[in-house]
C-alpha cells in the first residue's frame, strides 16, 4: 500500500509514524525541527489514517509491510525509525524483520507486549457521532464530551474531521475497520530473535504504558536498548514535552 507522507530536509533518512487515531500532521513541527538538524524526515500517515488509503486489512504485519514498501520505493538506507504508540509497535516489528535496514530505533511510550482493550470510551464517543445528522465540528464535540471528559483527547480526535464532500463531514481515519479490529492494536509483537539495533524507548513519567517490569521483555528483543523517562508527560510524550522529547532523540541519534 502506498502511504501518504510529507518530506522535510536532507540527510540521513528519518521516518516518523503516529499513533492510533493520529496523523502525520501531529508530527509536522517536530519533523521540521529534525530536518533542521540535518535529517531527511518523512512524516507518514499509516493505513486507515490521515490521507493514506483505507483498507479492511489492518494489523501490525500489514503496517510493517507498508513501511517496508515506503522504504523500498524511496530507496532509503540506514534509516532512523521513530514511532509513537501504534506507530511504535509498527517500527518495532519492521526492525525485528529488517534489522539491516535500520540504523537506530526510537519508540515513544509503548512496549512490545499485549495490551488489553482500553479504548472503549473513545470508540463509543466516535461511533456516537452520526455525520448524516451532525453538520458542524461543534456538534461533534458536544457528542464526544458526553463520552470523553478529557479536553486534550477530544481536541486530538477532532483534528481528524474534514469535509468529505459538500455539506458532509467525516473522520479521516477508517472508524469502521478500526472499531472491528481494535483487538489487533493491543496485540503483542511476536517473539523473535533479538536484533543488534540501538533502540531508545521514551516513556512519559505519568503514563503506564511502559512499566519497569516491561524492561526485561524489551531487552530480550532489543538488547542495545536505552530507556528515557520524561517528567511531567503522559502517553502523548512528544506533544506534551516536545523540547525534552526532541533533545532525547537528538542526543541518541547524534
Amino acid at each position: 500500500m502506498k502511504l501518504h507522507f510529507r518530506k522535510f530536509g536532507q540527510g540521513q533518512p528519518m521516518i516518523i509514524l503516529h499513533g492510533l487515531f493520529g496523523q502525520s500532521d501531529n508530527w509536522n513541527s517536530l519533523g521540521k525541527q529534525f530536518a533542521e538538524s540535518g535529517f531527511e524526515v518523512y512524516v507518514v500517515d499509516q493505513r486507515n489514517h490521515g490521507l493514506s488509503p483505507h483498507s479492511d486489512e489492518w494489523s501490525f504485519q500489514f503496517m510493517s509491510d507498508d513501511l517496508a514498501e515506503l522504504i523500498k520505493d524511496n530507496n532509503l538506507r540506514n534509516v532512523i525509525l521513530i514511532g509513537h504508540s501504534l506507530g511504535g509497535k509498527t517500527v518495532m516489528l519492521y526492525t525485528l524483520q529488517n534489522p539491516s535496514r535500520v540504523d537506530k530505533l526510537i519508540v515513544a511510550d509503548i512496549a512490545p507486549k499485549y495490551y488489553p482493550p482500553h479504548h472503549q470510551s473513545v470508540l463509543a464517543g466516535l461511533n456516537a457521532v452520526d455525520f448524516n445528522t451532525v453538520k458542524t465540528r461543534r456538534e461533534a464535540e458536544d457528542i464526544l464530551t458526553a463520552h470523553l471528559p478529557d479536553f486534550g483527547t477530544r481536541q486530538f480526535l477532532l483534528k481528524n474531521i474534514y469535509w468529505k464532500e459538500d455539506g458532509k463531514l467525516d473522520w479521516r481515519f477508517n472508524l469502521k475497520v478500526i472499531s472491528e479490529n481494535m483487538e489487533n492494536v493491543g496485540a503483542d509483537i511476536p517473539q523473535s530473535d533479538s536484533v543488534d539495533v540501538p533502540a531508545l524507548f521514551i516513556r512519559g513519567a505519568n503514563s503506564n504504558y511502559i512499566l519497569d517490569e516491561d524492561i526485561d521483555t524489551i531487552q530480550e528483543l532489543f538488547p542495545r536498548m536505552m530507556l528515557g523517562t520524561i517528567e511531567g508527560a503522559g502517553h502523548w510524550v512528544h506533544a506534551e514535552k516536545p523540547k525534552e522529547f526532541f533533545e532525547s532523540v537528538i542526543n541518541f541519534v547524534k
